[in-house]
């Protein structure tokens, strides 16, 4: 593992694991990070400045992963995801192979998002479709989304909400399954 300047480790973590079937680049973690206790993270990610987790995280290898970014207590990422600078992703949220969160976008606690289309088939592995949430979007606390889905930029889903289709920039969406309901201009909070 490269660690950059500054760098705190806390006790406890794993680090540069080597998958199944290995023999992947060592980890490159950028300036000014911080593991804290019980994370593990694999080999051959790359990792921008000012990285944290918070206790008990799980990041696979083969990522990308900008500067800024914080992935939550107990959280799960999984392998060659593509994280833009800025993003959080909150506590216990998982985020599967394939998926992309753009610069700035935000993760609620407890989100799923998914990319099996059919789970168990016998091509399940072959048919992935990662998420997409475009830029400073932001998915509230217990939503789930379905495969392949692309968030749209500056969008809000609501907590608890089920997404199955594209959600279109600048809208909010709510409910199960999730349906545009205003504009985010309408909300004071963005206005």
């Amino acid at each position: 593992m490269k660690l950059g300047k500054r760098c705190v480790v806390d006790e406890l973590c794993s680090i540069d694991v080597q998958p199944k079937g290995g023999d992947h680049k060592e980890t490159i973690l950028g300036d000014d990070s911080h593991i804290r206790s019980h994370t593990v993270l694999y080999a051959g990610n790359v990792i921008g400045k000012r990285f944290q987790t918070g206790h008990g995280a799980l990041i696979r290898e083969e990522n990308t992963i900008g500067d800024d970014v914080s992935v939550g207590s107990h959280s799960v990422v999984e392998h060659h995801v593509k994280i833009g600078k800025g993003v959080r992703i909150h506590s216990q949220a998982f985020v599967p192979e394939f998926s992309v969160l753009k610069e700035g976008c935000w993760i609620g606690p407890n989100v799923v998002l998914t990319n099996a289309l059919y789970p168990k088939s016998k091509d399940a592995k072959k048919n992935l479709k990662g998420v997409v949430v475009e830029e400073n979007a932001k998915i509230g606390a217990n939503s789930t989304v379905l495969p392949g889905v692309v968030i749209g930029k500056n969008s809000l889903v609501g907590a608890g909400s089920v997404v199955v289709r594209d959600v279109p920039p600048n809208t909010v969406v709510v409910g199960s399954p999730a349906r545009v309901i205003k504009k985010i201009s309408e909300l004071k909070a963005y206005g």
